[in-house]
């Protein structure tokens, strides 16, 4: 990194433009017959008033070529360096070995804070499949965010307020006990609440009930709240136990419900700014002129909708933690809602509005007949983990049936294999999940990160007494080494793009490519048997990749075990 930076000063220094500049558009070409780094001038013509070819000719001529740099080639707009693979290896390894889980961190986000809004499931509801996406997705963006140097503030805005209550309560007068409730916990809450909507259809009056009974929650009936409170027990047993197996904290479980005694002087506020109006008996915040639908605030019953509670939310998140940014991890379906609340919030006069932002992600779907448990339409997340679990199990019964602590492993590759699988893809893509693919030791998967990183640390383990200190780097001047290396030096860059693009298939990428170039390196050279100084050299190589591939899964929440 210190040699990237000090290429750019170079840079700088002979253009006479600022080096910030220059280092953010400094490249490693894709093409190695394009150089190690590469500067295209495009973006100096409108400073320098030139055309590209020009400069690069007139910042050739005048640079001063730094030590570590063998070669300077001028094509086109275009500089290409070419550095002496020694200086560069040494560079690269040297960063890495002597800051070690620390390589990628930065203090970029120091004193700023960034709420994160993810998983957020239904109380009452089964916590399915569907909720995967934004409860690892948000927890990656979170790790991601706080090697940055952010302090994050992870929230789970449950579903946990709201007329479905009431239909609940209907529901469990009707048809539930105490006692089916309390053996068969959630999935009894789940029967009698799709009973309630195949009675409603044959009998609408039922959901004129249910309303009732939620604005008597609203209004602090004492029956209402102590049915919905057991069902939010109950409800948070189970969540706490799948987030236990994904690894997955949040800072604050402050769903819907926490916001019942908050809305009143948020609604008091649109009043008085004049931003309420009626239709039809509900209160609404006209959007016209943003070309939006309407956003209903109070319904003609009285009751409050998600909207109600998210602008509240919002305004008492910017109170409480003063964030940089307030991000909301939610399915695309939620675009326009987001939309709306965004501009209401814009529309009360508060200017930080844009500093709210919707992160949409694509479904999730199933190969059919691939999973062995189905209840109804939903699959369950605890379900799926422990079938990924199972799986691995067999493939470790085939392969390594002597691996010690089994088990363990198992659940870290498993549930490793399930995360990774959601992040490798823009998460605005559609994920299907595939068995055979997502445990596939040698494709673009958790298991095979996972697996190259066990090897790093069984090469490690054989070599037994590897010091950092003497290395003599000339001996990595193969193909197969620089290529590993300038992954590796690339890999805090994927940070800072990953939380720019609030994508972290960037890193679950780059994880790939960098156990690819390692198992190339491991194939193309012989380790252990090497004589001493080569030896050395190499497993330096080893160490960097052991390091940064489990700093790297870190990031993604998934486990690097050591042994596989």
């Amino acid at each position: 990194m210190d040699m990237k930076a000090k290429l750019a000063e170079c840079l700088a220094k002979a253009a006479g433009v600022d080096t910030a500049e220059i280092l953010a558009g400094l490249e490693v070409p894709a093409n190695k017959d394009m150089g190690d780094f590469a500067y295209p001038c495009f973006k100096l013509a409108k400073v320098l008033r030139k055309a590209p070819p020009l400069i690069a000719k007139e910042i050739g001529e005048v640079l001063e070529k730094p030590d570590f740099i063998d070669e300077v080639q001028i094509v086109g707009a275009y500089i290409n360096f070419f550095t002496n693979k020694a200086s560069y290896t040494k560079g690269v390894l040297e960063t890495i070995l002597t800051k070690g889980s620390d390589y990628g961190k930065s203090d970029l986000g120091k004193g700023k804070t960034i709420v994160i809004d993810y998983s957020s499931p239904n109380i009452a509801k089964p916590f399915h499949v569907g909720h995967l996406r934004s409860t690892v997705i948000g927890n990656a963006i979170r790790k991601i965010y706080e090697e940055l140097g952010y302090t994050c503030v992870g929230i789970n805005h449950l579903g946990d307020w709201g007329t479905q209550f009431g239909k609940l309560i209907v529901a469990y007068k009707k048809w539930g006990s105490k006692e089916a409730v309390e053996k068969d916990g959630i999935q009894e809450l789940m029967r009698i609440y799709v009973k309630f909507h195949d009675e409603a259809e044959q009998h609408p009056e039922m959901n004129d009930e249910a309303r009732l009974w939620f604005v008597k929650m609203q209004d602090g009936d004492e029956e209402a709240l102590s049915l919905w409170k057991w069902f939010y027990d109950i409800s948070m047993k189970e969540f706490e136990r799948v987030y236990d197996m994904l690894g997955v904290k949040f800072d604050a479980y402050t769903g819907e419900s926490f916001y019942n005694d908050k809305m009143a002087p948020v609604i008091e506020e649109l009043k008085e700014k004049q931003l309420l109006e009626e239709s039809e008996g509900a209160m609404i915040v006209n959007l016209e002129e943003e070309n939006m639908p309407p956003c209903l605030i109070i319904r003609k019953d009285g009751g409050t909708l998600y909207a109600t509670r998210d602008i509240t939310a919002a305004l008492y998140r910017k109170k409480t933690y003063d964030f940089t940014k307030c991000i909301y991890l939610t399915a695309l379906d939620q675009n326009l809602h987001f939309a709306q609340v965004f501009s209401v919030i814009h529309k009360m006069g508060y200017d930080w509005y844009k500093d709210l932002v919707h992160v949409p992600f694509g479904l999730v779907s199933l190969e059919s007949g691939k999973l062995s448990t189905r209840h109804g339409n939903v699959v369950l997340m605890e379900d799926l983990l422990q079938q990924a679990i199972g799986e691995t199990q067999k493939i470790i019964a085939e392969k390594n049936p002597s691996l010690p602590n089994k088990e363990e492993v198992a659940k870290k590759v498993g549930i490793g294999a399930v995360i990774f699988n959601d992040l490798y893809n823009s998460r605005i893509k559609d994920v299907v999940f595939s068995w055979s693919r997502m445990l596939n030791f040698d494709g673009e998967t958790g298991p095979y990160v996972q697996y190259t990183h066990a090897r790093a640390c069984s090469i490690l383990k054989k070599a037994d007494g590897f010091t950092t200190e003497n290395i003599d780097f000339g001996k990595l001047n193969d193909e197969a080494s620089v290529d590993v290396c300038k992954l590796l030096e690339a890999f805090p860059k994927k940070i800072q793009d990953a939380a720019d693009k609030l994508e972290p298939s960037i890193v679950t990428r780059h994880l790939v490519s960098i156990s690819q170039a390692f198992n190339k390196f491991y194939h193309d050279n012989p380790i252990l048997n090497s004589e001493d100084a080569v030896k050395k050299a190499r497993l330096a190589v080893v160490v960097a990749v052991k390091t940064v591939i489990a700093e790297g899964l870190r990031l993604l929440g998934i486990d690097a075990p050591e042994q596989m």
